[in-house]
């Protein structure tokens, strides 16, 4: 699992240390892995003017393809996680 955001490594390690995040994150402060999984804002979308990104899950399979997306818009962190695991457990 990694985690990536638009935030600088510092930024990121900072909320790494101060939540004992446990996944690798990647810095994506140029937006540039941002844009080419569809996770930059477009004007006029919520948080747009935050620069800040969607949040949005990839499941990808062994050979690097992306098996399912999730976009985590209004959506529970909770059952989000417990989706992703029984998609994960039934193409295993």
């Amino acid at each position: 699992m990694v985690g990536a955001s638009f935030d600088t490594v510092e930024d990121q390690l900072a909320f790494a240390e101060t939540e004992s995040f446990p996944f690798a994150l990647i810095s994506d402060p140029d937006k540039s892995i941002g844009r080419r999984y569809h996770a930059e804002r477009e004007p006029g979308e919520d948080y747009y003017e935050y620069g800040l990104p969607r949040r949005i899950t990839y499941l990808i399979d062994p050979e690097g393809n992306i098996a399912a997306a999730y976009d985590l818009a209004g959506q529970d962190l909770a059952s989000h996680a417990a989706q992703v695991l029984a998609d994960i457990a039934a193409r295993s």
